[in-house]
């Protein structure tokens, strides 16, 4: 008897993932990350709504792939209040993408972080339990969102369809968002923010002038710290800033050079002039 269509994914999911030397797991999501903004895309077209965007890991990992830490966080943008951004997740996720299908469970954490809440969504490939993906929903406040061809491999060649494109809150936006989080009163477990923020400016990918347009506003609009911030780190980071580069296969591993090419990097970015009006 042959493999039906949901194990014979499985197969060509282990074999992709060992030729492309992937970790599994790890493609597993991708898959599911794009089968969500799939969907989310088929809601843009058909009007249910008007825009979303990815941020935080996500966008970062499907910015650039494993050049990215892994994240198993699916951190969406919807514009509304938490009720309204929940009913619309509900809406979205029922149109299905592909032979992919969604259920929304019914548990839902408060995060922290001002009205974001944590739920879980169940995603099915055809009649087969696929993955489960934790999405953190928070408001939709980007001023300016990128259309981004996913840089993610291995989709194609498992045969499944490949989103063309995705939206991301913009670069500046999202160093701002991490150059606040990882300096500010309530760092606790910020350590990766640094190394997003040096990876941006490794893969020249920072516009100082517009980062610093975009912190200058986040700061003053939070009003927690001022900006441009103290690049002083907490010691207690150092392992993890180390432990994370050699991960990342980032230029060096030493905590006080990973250091000292933050505090380079804000001086950059809070000494660039803006444009006079």
């Amino acid at each position: 008897m042959s493999a039906q269509p949901e194990q014979r994914l499985e197969k060509i999911l282990a074999r992709v993932a060992r030729e492309q030397g992937l970790d599994q797991e790890r493609l597993r999501r991708w898959v599911s990350f794009l089968a969500l903004c799939g969907v989310l895309e088929h809601a843009v077209e058909r009007g249910v709504i008007d825009t979303y965007y990815l941020k935080g890991g996500v966008a970062m990992e499907l910015r650039f792939a494993r050049a990215a830490r892994t994240t198993r966080d699916f951190d969406l943008g919807l514009v509304g209040n938490r009720a309204e951004r929940m009913r619309k997740l509900e809406e979205v996720l029922k149109l299905g993408f592909d032979a992919f299908t969604f259920r929304l469970k019914p548990e839902i954490h408060q995060m922290e972080a001002a009205d974001t809440a944590r739920v879980e969504v169940a995603v099915q490939y055809k009649t087969r339990s696929w993955q489960t993906v934790e999405i953190d929903l928070g408001p939709g406040e980007a001023r300016e969102v990128d259309l981004v061809a996913p840089a993610v491999t291995g989709i194609a060649e498992m045969g499944l369809p490949v989103t063309p494109h995705v939206r991301c809150i913009s670069i500046h936006e999202q160093v701002a968002q991490k150059l606040h989080a990882c300096t500010g009163p309530q760092r606790e477990d910020r350590a990766r923010d640094v190394l997003d923020i040096l990876l941006f400016d490794m893969l020249r990918q920072l516009d100082y002038r517009r980062t610093r347009e975009a912190a200058e506003r986040l700061f003053a609009q939070r009003a927690t710290h001022a900006f441009p911030p103290s690049p002083t780190l907490p010691a207690e980071w150092r392992r993890e800033l180390e432990t994370l580069a050699q991960e990342l296969g980032y230029r060096t591993t030493k905590a006080e050079e990973v250091e000292a090419e933050f505090a380079a990097v804000i001086q950059r970015i809070g000494t660039t002039p803006a444009v006079k009006s």
